[in-house]
Formats: C-alpha cells, sequence, structure tokens
C-alpha cells in the first residue's frame, strides 16, 4: 500500500458506499417513519412545495450537516491538504511532540493489531500532531481544525479506544454529533477500529435507541446527537456525567448552526468532571465557533490550519461578458468546444437556473449530472459516485457541491452565476471553494466566470482585490485569442 494506506484505508471505511455500510434509507425510516414525508437531515417535516416547484425556503442554501454527512460518504482517498498545520499547545515551554508511526503512540497491542491487521501503516498530517495530545499522560485538551477525508475521526476514535478500561462496566468515553446519520459514520469507524477489542462496547445515543430506564449503561463509548445524550445524562440516568473521563465533540461548526444543539451540548459539558479531557473539532474556526469552544474547553492544545490559498496558483482565471443566459450558454459551447476538458463543474445559483442548463447541454449531446439540494443526501452522493467515475463529463451543480468534492479529473470549473452573499457583494469564500474544484493534486486548471452586468463585474473586481489576482476576459468567440490565452 502507498506510504498514505493508513488515512486512505480509515477513510474509505469511514466513507464508502452507504450501500456497504448503513442502508441509512431503511434506518431513518425505522426511526422517523416512511420517507413519502418530506424531511431535512434532523427528520424535521420539510414545508410544503409552491405551486411552481420551489420550496418555501431558501431552496439552494447550503445545510452544513447535509454537506459534512455528503462529504463522510464520498470520501474515498485522503485529502492530500497543502495547508499547514500550526500547533499552539497550551504549555509553550513543553517540547512539541509528533509521531511518524503508530509504535511511537505506545497503543494497547490489540489496538496497535488491530490498526496494521487492516493495512494501516502511517498516521496522516494532522493525526501526527493530534494522536500524541489526545493519548497524553495526564490528560490534555485539545481543539482541531480537520475537515471531512484527513482523518480525523479516526484518529478520535482511536483515542477512545485507547482511552477505555474494558474492565469498567460504564460509559467513559462520550461523542457527540449533529445528527443522527453523522453519529452512525463515527460509530462504524469505531467498531472496525474496535474489531480486536471485543470487551469495548459501543451504544447509539440516537432517537429510536431506548434502553431500560434507570439502568446504567455498561458500554463504556456512547456515541450520539446532543439531544438525545441529554435525555440520557440527565432524564433516564442511563449514563453518569460524573463518570466520564473523555468528552468528544465533532462537527462543531455544524453543531452550534443547529437549532437547539448549541445549548444542549453546554448543559451536556457542565455536567462533566473538570478533570475529564474535551477534544473538540470543526472544519470551520469562525468567531462563533471559537466563542463556543473556548465555552466548552478550558486551557487547550490548538490545531489549526494556516489559511492559504496558493491552489490559486495553478488555476487560470477568466471572465466572459454576456448579456443573458443565452450568450452565457453559447460561450459555454464555444468554451467547451474550443479546450481539451477531461471533465467540467458549472455553477448556477437556483435550481431553475441548474434543471435549464442541463436541458440544453444534455440536447447538444454532453452526458451532464444534475446536483441540487432536492436531492436527498444518499441521491447527492450516487450523482457524484458516477461523475468521479466518469460515468457523466459534465456536473451541473448549485452551492450544496461547491466544498468537498476531489475530482482529479475536473480541468474547467464554470461560475454559470457568480457567487454573491445577501447584500449582492462578492463571497470570496465560496468562489475560492467552487474553482479550487479544478487545479486539484498540482495540475493545471481553468475557471472561467460569466458576467451579464455591471453588477456582476463589480463582483469580479470585488474578488480579483481579495485574492489579489488578475482575472482575464475572455473572448469565446474569438478562436485564436482563446487558444492564446489558455495554453
Amino acid at each position: 500500500m502507498s506510504e498514505d494506506s493508513w488515512a486512505v484505508a480509515v477513510d474509505f471505511q469511514e466513507a464508502t458506499n452507504p450501500s456497504t455500510q448503513f442502508d441509512f434509507s431503511k434506518k431513518v425510516e425505522r426511526v422517523l417513519g416512511p420517507r413519502d414525508i418530506r424531511r431535512d437531515i434532523n427528520g424535521n417535516i420539510l414545508p410544503e412545495k409552491t405551486e411552481n416547484g420551489g420550496s418555501k425556503r431558501d431552496a439552494e442554501k447550503v445545510d452544513l450537516a447535509e454537506q459534512s454527512l455528503l462529504n463522510k460518504m464520498i470520501r474515498r482517498f485522503l485529502v492530500r491538504n497543502r495547508n499547514q498545520v500550526e500547533v499552539l499547545q497550551r504549555d509553550p515551554t513543553s517540547p512539541l511532540y509528533s509521531v511518524k508511526t503508530f509504535e511511537e503512540l505506545r497503543l494497547k497491542p490489540e489496538l496497535l493489531q488491530g490498526v496494521y491487521h487492516l493495512g494501516f501503516n502511517r498516521p496522516s498530517r494532522i493525526q501526527e500532531n493530534a494522536l500524541p495530545m489526545m493519548l497524553a499522560q495526564p490528560p490534555q485538551n485539545l481543539i482541531a481544525q480537520s475537515q471531512s477525508g484527513t482523518g480525523k475521526t479516526a484518529a478520535f476514535s482511536l483515542a477512545m479506544l485507547s482511552h477505555v478500561n474494558p474492565d469498567n462496566k460504564w460509559t467513559q468515553c462520550l461523542c457527540i454529533a449533529p445528527t443522527y446519520e453523522l453519529a452512525l459514520q463515527i460509530g462504524q469507524v469505531i467498531e472496525q477500529m474496535g474489531a480486536c477489542c471485543p470487551d469495548v462496547k459501543l451504544a447509539y445515543g440516537i432517537r429510536g435507541n431506548r434502553p431500560e430506564r434507570g439502568v446504567k449503561l455498561q458500554e463504556q463509548i456512547v456515541i450520539g446527537t446532543p439531544g438525545t445524550v441529554l435525555d440520557w445524562c440527565t432524564k433516564y440516568k442511563l449514563i453518569d456525567p460524573k463518570k466520564i473521563t473523555m468528552f468528544v465533540l465533532d462537527e462543531a461548526d455544524v453543531m452550534i448552526a443547529t437549532q437547539g444543539h448549541r445549548d444542549q451540548s453546554i448543559r451536556i459539558h457542565r455536567q462533566l468532571t473538570r478533570d475529564c479531557q474535551m477534544l473538540l473539532f470543526s472544519a470551520t474556526f469562525e468567531d462563533s465557533v471559537w466563542r463556543f469552544a473556548e465555552q466548552v474547553v478550558p486551557d487547550p492544545n490548538i490545531i489549526r490550519l494556516k489559511r492559504e490559498e496558493e491552489t490559486l496558483d495553478t488555476i487560470k482565471q477568466f471572465y466572459v461578458l454576456c448579456r443573458e443566459k443565452e450568450d452565457k450558454f453559447t460561450a459555454l459551447c464555444n468554451l467547451y468546444g474550443s479546450l481539451t476538458i477531461a471533465q467540467a463543474m458549472i455553477f448556477c445559483h437556483t435550481r431553475k437556473m441548474a434543471a435549464w442548463l442541463t436541458a440544453n447541454l444534455t440536447n447538444e449531446g454532453h452526458q451532464v449530472a444534475l446536483l441540487s439540494g432536492e436531492l436527498t443526501v444518499e441521491q447527492r452522493a450516487a450523482v457524484i459516485d458516477r461523475f468521479r467515475n466518469g460515468k457523466e463529463k459534465v456536473l451541473v451543480t448549485t452551492n450544496v457541491c461547491s466544498r468537498g468534492i476531489d475530482v482529479e479529473q475536473v480541468s474547467l470549473v464554470v461560475n454559470f452565476d457568480l457567487p454573491v452573499d445577501m447584500e449582492g457583494n462578492a463571497d470570496n469564500e465560496t468562489y475560492l471553494h467552487r474553482i479550487g474544484r479544478t487545479g486539484r493534486f498540482g495540475k493545471r486548471g481553468f475557471a472561467v466566470n460569466m458576467v451579464d452586468s455591471k453588477h456582476s463585474m463589480g463582483v469580479i473586481n470585488q474578488i480579483e482585490m481579495h485574492f489579489n489576482r488578475r482575472i482575464t476576459k475572455l473572448d469565446t468567440s474569438n478562436l485564436e485569442e482563446m487558444e492564446s490565452l489558455i495554453s
């Protein structure tokens, strides 16, 4: 196996095709009821559709929990993130300790046996620094920034399995995640990694799983969602919070964006002892996440990604002047006819525009896949799998797909509609995520932006100023000019 096979294998197990892991549709149906009623990822009934087929809510607003689950489901390989890891230690005088092998961690023999029996051979980049802190004695608290596909779930799963005492038949490690499905994903990683530890038991603190009231759980690890775990600790007395010695809060940025989860998480945290080890993970570290983390994790070590945008160096950026959507479509066809394109991703602002573009591209003979928020997470994962496997060459999508999809063959990204925020200004972060779908793995990529008004030209200027990169004008009707600019 390759030198990164440990993290690759863990991510494969963590996010392989749902049909080989969990049949989410059956599990959700068993707990939430039939699927003919439209529900969100938390089981809440969605608003009725309007007469024109749209939803009464913001149809293409990115649901962070859905996006996180989707990223876990579609991961096949370790994300080779070029961001540098920055480590801020609680004790600056302590020597920085990282590992290159699992033997250095002095794992329990059965855990090390399980790790190597499954073909894992070395830690991923984030694990090199995080695992020594998670396994340190005396215990150390940790706040870590880590995106899907970096081996984060495997890291804290290994930490929990290493932490528990199998002889103690009570809950010692508690992990909470924002949604039912994310909790299942984490639990499966623990079950697989702990296959050689039969005395370590796992319970799922999720809706529909109702142990006998008043009888303390004997499982050493509990994975669940905040509301159910809080009930198990307070209402049903299934868990003694004072006996919890490791508390893991995953997907903190998703957690605080979900109504009620933030307060429930803090209520759980308040019942734990001061000696309990606290581990918090988040894909992003906005101010709101930092404030939340500071409430939950005292005296932490911090691992975060240094923000860098070197991916832009491998992407040539252009804009094309158009008047309306038909002009955009003509420009797109000219572009596609002139470039040697392995695969392309095209971003639209609305479902309606994405559907119109998909229909027109299909009529032109292109193999097109459509990805939008009206699809379930499982359906989205299937669409992305087909695109990744090359069954469709063009993926038309809305913002639901701007993050987390790594397809090596994508050589062209088109912003059919420019990304803007609620005030109509450039959404620079979304722009970076969108065009970052090309130029992956050090390969050259192209990003083309369709400009149809003075306002959208202003958005281009804002993006240029923000990233300090020039976006070149492209005339798609001039074949010679295109060839000279994109060669």
